[in-house]
């Protein structure tokens, strides 16, 4: 089975939480780092699990991101990652599948369905300066689904006249995933930069 690196920093979770009933609030983690087994021929044996840095959260608010790093949310102080575990369990047509995922967050651990869509390959270059040390497979996948962040304990809430809340109890989260084939990366020694990373 050949077996893939995430490239982290093409690698990235969005999510959106709706706020005050009427609009949305969007975010982004970045520098995933995770592995993948993919054979594109044999979808259905494919598993992949990676790591988060729940410290990076994004939203484009810096006294908001600071409230969800705080213990009303992410609680990043004493759970500094996010991970997730998973499987292709179903294909739904020539590039499209879904996954069951062991998603942690604040340590509380609960499977997820994941909606995974494969965007193909392309085969790069890899420059160490000038040099051009050979080519690496890239393959591309997204993945989405929609979680309930009570049961991770991200349970925050204020409520709003007429049965309203501040922050909507589901969230819609969407994983990019850029992979390298590490065959590749060890052939062309593209394998140290990435062994350098966190």
């Amino acid at each position: 089975m050949p077996s893939w690196t995430f490239e982290p920093g093409h690698t990235e979770a969005a999510f959106r939480a709706r706020h005050m009933m009427v609009t949305w609030v969007r975010g982004l983690f970045k520098d995933i780092h995770g592995k993948l087994e993919f054979d594109p021929t044999e979808p259905l044996t494919a598993s992949f699990e990676g790591v988060i840095d729940a410290r990076t959260i994004w939203t484009g608010q810096p006294d908001r991101d600071a409230h969800l790093r705080s213990a009303d949310f992410l609680d990043v102080e004493r759970h500094p990652t996010i991970s997730f575990r998973g499987r292709f369990v179903e294909r739904t047509g020539d590039t499209h599948g879904k996954a069951a995922v062991d998603l942690t967050i604040r340590g509380i651990t609960r499977q997820v369905p994941l909606d995974v869509s494969y965007l193909g390959q392309w085969e790069t270059p890899f420059w160490a300066g000038d040099e051009n040390k050979g080519t690496l497979h890239r393959a591309g996948f997204e993945g989405r689904t929609r979680i309930d962040r009570h049961q991770f304990g991200v349970s925050w809430q204020d409520q709003l006249p007429g049965a309203g809340v501040v922050v909507s109890n589901e969230i819609d989260v969407v994983l990019d995933v850029e992979a390298i084939l590490d065959e590749d990366l060890e052939r062309t020694g593209a394998i140290e930069y990435y062994r350098d990373q966190p």
